[in-house]
């Protein structure tokens, strides 16, 4: 094949349709996107971000997902993405772990409201989008049938008890009001909302099928974190990737896709 038949080859058509949504968390406006395949009542997958990052580093999951028969979403965290790439409404200085936990409770309200959405829920989420779908998981446990967490940054209440936090440091005992954490700034409630949480004790409640995807290689979030989760959950598969940093390269993203293939098989 030719360069010039190489660039006149038709796209691949894929199984659903890409629009954007939004809705409400209070004032703030989130903002995402939904991959919808044919059909109605669909099961509802959510793949939530992690500290930094933004809707598009997420996606190729959410598409993996409405390509096996979900409806699935990815969207911005309010204040959590860095140097503006997110689109939802809200300041980095106003984000913490538990408004990220009200974000995707406004994101599962808004979606199970939708006409062609059914009941059965999958959540998935990436460093501490997984913690944060961890707590979600728990506090609404009836709402999910499944939980995937790829690196859970379930380090994040230890983190701050021990005044480090990705690149901020800060004295645990007199919280800043404002701290500077490499190209982000975080408020007081980053700290506070987290420093006197114990994070498996608070996602034990979600006794639905877990999936954990962690690597060996992971600097950001120590793999006994996940192993800790597993013996938590009492329905629970750890998959240790071997050689997977925090946030998997491409070699480690296709492992960690096949396990989401395999665990996140329609409902029966």
């Amino acid at each position: 094949m030719g360069i010039m038949d190489f660039l006149k080859k038709p796209k691949v058509q894929e199984p659903f349709t890409e629009t954007t949504f939004e809705c409400k968390r209070g004032d703030l406006t989130i903002r995402g996107t939904e991959y919808r395949p044919e059909g109605e009542n669909l099961p509802v997958a959510i793949v939530s971000h992690g500290f930094m990052a933004w809707q598009d580093t997420v996606r190729q999951y959410a598409k993996e997902l409405a390509r096996m028969g979900y409806c699935a979403y990815c969207f911005d965290f309010c204040g959590g993405s860095v140097m503006k790439k997110g689109k939802s409404d809200g300041a980095t200085t106003d984000m913490s772990v538990l408004t990220e936990v009200q974000d995707l409770e406004a994101v599962i309200a808004y979606v199970q409201s939708l006409p062609y959405t059914g009941n059965e829920l999958l959540l998935m989420g990436c460093s501490q989008g997984g913690f944060v779908s961890a707590l979600v998981a728990a506090k609404h446990p009836e709402l999910v049938n499944k939980l995937m967490l790829f690196y859970p940054a379930l380090c994040i209440p230890d983190d701050a008890r021990a005044g480090k936090m990705m690149f901020a440091k800060f004295d645990p005992k007199n919280i800043p009001e404002r701290i500077n954490c490499g190209p982000m700034k975080l408020g007081r409630c980053y700290v506070a909302d987290v420093i006197d949480m114990d994070p498996i004790a608070e996602i034990k409640p979600y006794h639905g099928p877990v999936l954990i995807v962690h690597g060996t290689q992971d600097n950001i979030v120590k793999l006994d974190y996940s192993r800790q989760a597993q013996r938590a959950y009492p329905n629970a598969k750890l998959h240790i990737i071997e050689g997977g940093a925090h946030g998997f390269g491409k070699k480690h993203d296709a492992i960690a896709i096949a396990q989401l293939k395999r665990f996140a098989q329609r409902f029966e």
